[in-house]
């Protein structure tokens, strides 16, 4: 009998810790105003996700030749690992629709002709992959924000490499979840 209750006093707590583990959410769709795009990320294990997004990319240059300005459409995709849920949830803190850091492998494609602007590229496309950090909230009435800062490897269609800054600031709302 006492075997019985201390198997089933373990049993429950392995439940129990198990509930109490913070998981990401199974999908989450979100449209972006500041850079105009929609938005999905689907939830693969308890902390990684794939984030997709299509949209639009801002740039602006200055230089010798004069400056400019673009909007270019762009894809982008980033396989996120999130790091941080257990220290918010043990500071009370917002963990609901991912709202964590997290570390990620991102790549992004976009073109080099501009829907807005006169910032127009000789190449046709061009694109970066590298790993980034990022922090992503969402707040009350289902604002999101999404903030990302990396470094990787830039490629065009001439077959040149470069550096590439990866950098990002996304605004915007939730529009439903899984």
């Amino acid at each position: 009998m006492k075997q019985l209750l201390l198997f089933s006093i373990f049993f429950c707590s392995l439940f129990t810790s198990y509930a109490q583990q913070p998981t990401v959410e199974k999908g989450i769709f979100s449209a972006n105003i500041l850079t105009p795009g929609l938005e999905y990320e689907l939830g693969l294990t308890l902390t990684t996700t794939l984030d997709f997004r299509v949209g639009t990319g801002f740039a602006y240059q200055k230089g010798m030749f004069g400056e400019g300005y673009g909007v270019y459409p762009i894809f982008n995709t980033q396989y996120r690992y999130y790091y941080n849920f257990k220290k918010r949830m043990d500071k009370g803190k917002n963990i609901t629709k991912n709202s964590a850091n997290y570390l990620a492998l991102s790549a992004a494609v976009q073109t080099g002709k501009p829907i807005i602007g006169s910032l127009e590229y000789y190449e046709s496309y061009f694109g970066a992959i590298g790993p980034v950090w990022g922090l992503q909230r969402y707040y009350k009435g289902g604002l999101k924000l999404d903030l990302i800062l990396g470094a990787g490897y830039g490629f065009n269609e001439s077959g040149e490499s470069f550096f590439s800054p990866i950098l990002g600031l996304r605004l915007g709302w939730l529009l439903f979840k899984s």
